[in-house]
């Protein structure tokens, strides 16, 4: 049953698209049978209800909107009573949830409303993919259940294609283990007014928390004593992580596109190998697993619904005539890491062609997107192309989990850039727990090679504990990388601003995490003009 206005439609929810969801499994009576016990689904005020279900405020994981459309968006929550128990502490059963967009922040405009059901199959949670809203547009939305409503959030569509567009004001993000630090970066996110927020993986840690460091004594589920490994481990690690109010702020406060590295399954796992080579069928059980849970708490649409073990999350984003984000899937369908992981010298297996870090259909789709007309042409996704070598000629390392391990990888992608006379290519990403500004090249052991681009890794929100401006690891890149710009390894988010004349970033760090409500500052400012990959730093 779904409601717009004064109209009222039986059946599958008309602004839902893409993939089935267990709504459509649901009977016409199990329907009815839910809102008899929900009065203000039928008509009755909820202020006025006498019965409540759930009988606690069920909205304490928050609400999220995401993956902005010119005519559409995803809204998310999933509802727990008690994020630290056992399934958020909710009883099985049907759950209708009321949603509402609206122009204004009062609610005095609603556009558009519905119902959803939140089931246990989904962990409780709900994705409304909203249709027939208008370009380029700011909206307020809030879900109702029984006498509660919850927070309210702000969202905006993306511009019409071919729209033309002056400026995007956007983030990106990554790496917030929740142990290592408080997530004070998110309030500044909050209080940014931003048009997007990129979240580019590691959104939890599958390790299991030793009560310690900076949150030792704060609530946790029981779960979090051991590794994540099972869907219900990896759902109590997603409420405990959403259960932080400036995580909540942030996604209140934006549309955020969401992509996953490793963490979300377990460390620096490669297709169907994990780190500690498991059995490969009890592998993709456990990723199966995690692809759910992570489908289940990121406001992402239903037709990313995982099948099993496989989930198709790569996907592009165009805002107006100004850029295109392709947002990346750099685990899935990766080779196995050269060399055995870790560090290493590029060798005869970091160039073997036949290895790839996209797999061959995802970089067929990175190639076919640089035909785009945007004036700027973005790469969102989970580690660094450049290499961040550490020593010089023999003593020359480089990692092998990211695009350095998969040298065949970058040089088709670069070089398929420069075949089509692509503009203005950029690389947005995160999992090195520091800030790394640097040139984008075909080839890092040949100087000559031509500058194709920017790339800016953006830091950790708090993994890796408090770091500093300037670190070991971090001089030493700075000196076996010359094309390395900028480098800092405080904890932090990069806020940009994106025009037709350039890409403004600013390197918002924290002098810690250790301890809460730290202020959040400038390190430095980056800008790239249009049509030359030239770095200004300031």
């Amino acid at each position: 049953m779904v409601r717009r206005g004064n109209d009222v439609s039986i059946g599958r929810d008309i602004s839902l698209r893409g993939g089935s969801t267990r709504r459509q499994f649901l009977t016409w009576s199990a329907l009815v049978g839910a809102l008899a016990f929900t009065p203000e689904l039928t008509g009755i005020p909820a202020a006025n209800a006498q019965s409540v279900v759930p009988p606690d405020f069920p909205f304490r994981l928050g609400v999220a909107s995401g993956d902005p459309l010119p005519d559409s968006v995803v809204l998310w929550t999933r509802l727990a009573t008690d994020p630290f128990a056992p399934l958020g502490g909710m009883n099985p059963g049907v759950v209708p949830v009321q949603w509402q967009i609206a122009a204004d922040e009062k609610f005095g405009r609603i556009v558009t409303q519905g119902v959803e059901l939140a089931t246990k199959f989904d962990g409780w949670s709900v994705h409304v993919d909203v249709e027939g809203l208008e370009p380029a547009r700011e909206y307020f939305y809030r879900f109702l259940v029984g006498a509660h409503a919850s927070t309210v959030g702000r969202t905006k569509t993306a511009p019409a294609p071919g729209q033309s567009l002056g400026r995007l004001d956007f983030a990106w993000a990554s790496c917030q283990k929740w142990e290592d630090g408080f997530f004070d970066a998110y309030k500044d996110v909050a209080s940014s007014n931003l048009d997007v927020v990129f979240f580019l993986g590691d959104y939890i840690y599958e390790y299991a928390i030793k009560d310690e460091g900076a949150r030792a004594g704060k609530a946790r589920p029981d779960s979090a004593a051991r590794e994540t490994m099972v869907l219900n481990d990896y759902r109590d690690r997603y409420a405990m992580y959403k259960a932080d109010e400036n995580l909540a702020a942030a996604h209140a406060s934006a549309p955020f596109v969401t992509t996953f590295d490793d963490h979300e399954v377990d460390n620096n796992w490669a297709s169907q190998i994990s780190q500690d080579d498991d059995d490969p069928k009890q592998f993709l059980l456990r990723r199966a697993d995690a692809f759910k849970a992570w489908w289940e708490n990121m406001p992402v649409r239903a037709n990313l619904r995982p099948s099993g073990p496989d989930m198709k999350v790569y996907r592009r984003f165009s805002f107006g005539d100004l850029v295109d984000f392709s947002v990346l899937d750099t685990r899935q369908y990766r080779s196995d890491q050269a060399n055995g992981d870790g560090e290493h010298a590029q060798n005869a297996e970091t160039a073997d062609p036949s290895r790839t870090i996209t797999g061959a259909e995802q970089e067929q789709w990175i190639l076919d997107g640089f035909s785009s007309p945007s004036k700027w042409n973005f790469l969102a996704h989970q580690t660094v192309i450049s290499d961040l070598a550490r020593g010089l000629d023999a003593d020359r390392k480089v990692g092998m989990d990211p695009w350095s391990g998969y040298e065949a990888s970058r040089h088709r992608i670069l070089d398929g850039a420069r075949d089509r006379g692509t503009n203005n290519v950029a690389s947005i990403v995160g999992d090195i727990h520091r800030t790394i500004v640097s040139e984008l090249r075909r080839d890092y052991q040949d100087q000559v090679s031509p500058v194709v681009g920017v790339e800016i890794a953006t830091t950790s929100i708090a993994s890796g504990k408090d770091g500093a401006d300037v670190d070991t690891t971090g001089a030493a890149i700075a000196h076996g990388s010359p094309h390395v710009k900028f480098g800092n390894a405080r904890r932090g988010y990069l806020r940009a601003s994106l025009t037709p004349s350039e890409w403004r970033s600013e390197v918002r760090v924290l002098d810690a995490v250790s301890t809460p409500g730290n202020a959040v500052r400038t390190a430095a400012t980056v800008t790239v003009p249009d049509g030359s990959p030239e770095i200004d730093l300031r």
